[in-house]
């Protein structure tokens, strides 16, 4: 994937509690997989100013990796 990211790191692990509440299970995201999709503020997606830029997502055994890259959000 080289350097055209600004950093990259899990979204999630499979089987683990998150801080909502929410169990993520292995494959749950398996068709996002390749998939760029938004990269939010905490999971706070009401606010355009919570869009900090961008995730590819990459379905793996043991969770979802994503490579970021932010925006020009202050």
């Amino acid at each position: 994937m080289g350097n055209q990211f600004d950093f990259r790191g899990w979204a999630t692990r499979n089987d683990l509690r998150c801080s909502d509440g929410r169990v993520i299970m292995r494959d749950a995201f398996k068709d996002s997989d390749g998939v760029t999709v938004p990269l939010v503020w905490n999971h706070q997606h009401n606010e355009p100013d919570n869009v900090l830029g961008h995730a590819l997502l990459e379905n793996r055994d043991v969770g979802v990796y994503a490579y970021c890259t932010f925006n020009e959000t202050p």
